[in-house]
């Protein structure tokens, strides 16, 4: 995807490690962005610049715990020390684990809520630096497919009220900051081939998935970073604003039997 308009932005991703996170890092840098990079392994951080950016030049990293505010203030700090700017955003760190309701622990709700409070701390540092600029600037979130449409076979009661705090998030941020020339919008996945599920299914368990989604497979990583470069793009998507996207294959469109 040849987006001009990026190039040169500065883009903060959290979750960036591994999954969405890193592929959306490479993308952003092979549009010519500046992207600075968080997550909690140091050495899977490392390991993401190699790989997409081996001189260093077009990324930084700041590993930590973003539910820290300490380290959303570190990471905002990186990329406006190195950088100059920051005009994109991309709230991705997440966790997810289907658990019954009665199931849940005091623990996992202080976790999910701990993350929307990080894309909260984020989103207002990342504002902060974008309204003095006057092309404004762009945030992206990662909500979940399971917050607009429950499946019994998957409960997920704990991350839903988290990420659907989320998708409220975005489309009230799109209000407020519409004037400032701040466009939020938030991509609503269903299951996404990922590390994610590595602690929690099997290969064959997570194939097992292709038949739950209308479309007939699972996504990929490069599925949602697509959609992630387009909400980037003030060319593709300028007039879009406070949208929670489902990215789901289907799942939410209807049933097909």
């Amino acid at each position: 995807m040849d987006n001009t308009d990026i190039k040169n932005k500065v883009v903060i991703i959290t979750g960036a490690g591994s999954g969405i996170g890193e592929h959306a890092a490479a993308a952003f840098v092979r549009e010519g962005a500046k992207v600075v990079m968080n997550g909690r392994s140091e050495s899977k951080l490392n390991a993401v610049q190699k790989k997409i950016d081996p001189t260093g030049e077009s990324t930084r990293l700041s590993a930590g715990n973003i539910c820290e505010t300490s380290v959303c203030n570190e990471l905002t700090r990186l990329a406006m020390d190195e950088f100059g700017s920051v005009d994109i955003l991309l709230n991705n760190a997440g966790v997810f684990e289907p658990k019954s309701f009665l199931d849940h622990s005091e623990q996992d709700i202080d976790s999910y809520l701990s993350l929307l409070k990080a894309y909260f701390v984020m989103s207002q540092n990342a504002v902060r630096e974008m309204v003095k600029s006057e092309s404004g600037g762009y945030i992206i979130n990662i909500g979940s497919m399971w917050a607009l449409h429950a499946i019994e076979a998957t409960p997920c009661s704990g991350s839903s009220t988290a990420k659907g705090g989320v998708h409220s998030l975005t489309k009230n941020l799109a209000i407020e900051l519409a004037k400032q020339k701040i466009r939020v919008n938030c991509i609503a996945p269903a299951v996404v081939e990922t590390p994610l599920f590595d602690p929690l299914l099997s290969p064959e368990q997570l194939n097992s998935f292709n038949s739950f989604h209308p479309i007939g497979r699972n996504g990929t990583p490069e599925d949602v970073v697509n959609t992630i470069l387009f909400l980037a793009s003030e060319k593709l998507s300028g007039w879009m604003t406070g949208n929670v996207l489902p990215l789901d294959g289907g799942v939410t469109s209807g049933r097909s039997t």
